[in-house]
């Protein structure tokens, strides 16, 4: 592994040697997998990026075939002992996309919305959505990055306490206004958080409630997912791991405002983060069986878009889900969906391969690009060890 490895071959010592050595000296928090071969897999995988990124904190867990490994390491936060552990809340940043992605499905399951009905008729606001060559945003579009919108509205700057504060409805309608489209709905693929913001309030709107209590009902309490939320409660934040900046000066915790629920506004824990995961693995449970159908299928394939721009820094994307970015099947590495986030100076990332039963999660306390790219690449190979074709 890159940064060691000068190490490791000038050391007569051998390779398991060193690891069972570093693991004593490093004390990983770690769950004791039933599968002992996943116990193994994420301790080791865990203890390589830790040391090669050098970052303050570190929380990986996998589940596979119902079992689950969960191993921490560092520190949750400066001036802490505590290491990160299943129980620990990490910003997931642009992960929450695929939670999006997931009530979309909920709602065309249940026959509340369709795939292809236009943002105009389901977003409910005083605005004329913008159109191009003669075609109109659909929802389909917004969920699959092809909207045409860029990735973010145009927008006052906020104070560093609160990032978020200008990211307002008004500051939509009159990005709305202008002429806003990069491209013709469903022709290209340009990552969007506009997009999904968007998303999520005609979403809202269709079913009648707000965002937030939306996505509770339909994926949150079905998942069992207790501490996943925009906003952390008080005893939540004793949990929270704190986020650097790409000078690994510390970033305090902010909050997430209402318009970036579609998003990036959610926190997780690894513990639940795997229940999610075991959620969509659980793929021939007959509850939601409908909803995870569709949120498995890749509805907009790459070949043909122009642009595509913005999707292929966790893994070549080779089509586009609700929200997952699909990689097919390559060498011994099964079909994958994947999913990124970065946001307030913690990077993650999530993968499973629905028809392997194997998924992971991955989150680190520092804008560190080098160690996120590297992490993304390290969970696909260790999904591909995992679950071999």
């Amino acid at each position: 592994m890159r940064g060691i490895g000068g190490a490791l071959t000038a050391s007569r010592v051998s390779l398991s040697a060193i690891i069972l050595i570093l693991g004593l000296l490093l004390y990983p928090s770690a769950t004791q997998a039933k599968d002992k071969l996943l116990d193994e897999a994420v301790d080791f995988t865990g203890t390589m990026l830790f040391l090669d990124s050098k970052v303050p904190g570190l929380i990986i867990g996998a589940v596979r075939n119902g079992e689950t490994a969960v191993a921490g390491f560092g520190k949750i936060r400066d001036g802490s002992d505590q290491a990160p552990d299943g129980k620990t809340l990490v910003r997931i940043g642009s992960i929450t996309k695929a939670f999006t992605g997931t009530v979309l499905a909920s709602l065309v399951a249940d026959g509340t919305v369709r795939f292809t009905d236009p943002l105009q008729r389901r977003l409910g606001w005083d605005v004329k959505i913008p159109q191009k060559d003669g075609k109109e945003i659909r929802l389909i579009d917004l969920v699959t990055h092809s909207s045409g919108l860029p990735r973010e509205p145009e927008r006052a700057s906020s104070p560093p306490d609160n990032p978020f504060a200008t990211i307002t409805k008004e500051t939509f309608i009159k990005n709305l206004q202008g002429d806003l489209l990069l491209f013709a709905p469903g022709t290209g693929a340009l990552y969007s958080n506009f997009a999904f913001d968007l998303l999520a309030q005609a979403l809202a709107n269709a079913a009648g409630k707000s965002y937030e209590d939306l996505l509770r009902e339909r994926v949150l309490g079905p998942a069992r997912l207790s501490s996943t939320v925009f906003n952390p409660d008080a005893e939540q934040k004793n949990r929270l791991m704190q986020g650097h900046d790409f000078v690994a000066k510390p970033l305090p915790d902010v909050p997430s405002v209402p318009m970036i629920s579609g998003s990036g506004g959610l926190h997780s824990t690894a513990d639940d983060m795997l229940r999610w995961l075991a959620w969509h693995l659980d793929r021939f449970a007959t509850t939601n069986s409908e909803m995870r159908f569709l949120d498995h299928a890749a509805y907009l394939p790459r070949d043909g878009l122009n642009p595509v721009f913005g999707l292929d820094e966790s893994g070549h994307m080779d089509a586009m889900g609700l929200g997952w970015v699909v990689m097919m099947p390559r060498g011994d590495r099964p079909l994958i969906l994947q999913k990124a986030g970065g946001l307030q100076g913690a990077f993650s990332y999530t993968a499973f391969a629905p028809t392997r039963g194997v998924g992971v999660f991955i989150a680190i306390n520092a804008f560190n690009l080098g160690a996120a790219l590297k992490m993304a690449e390290v969970v696909n190979e260790l999904i591909a060890t995992l679950a071999p074709r």
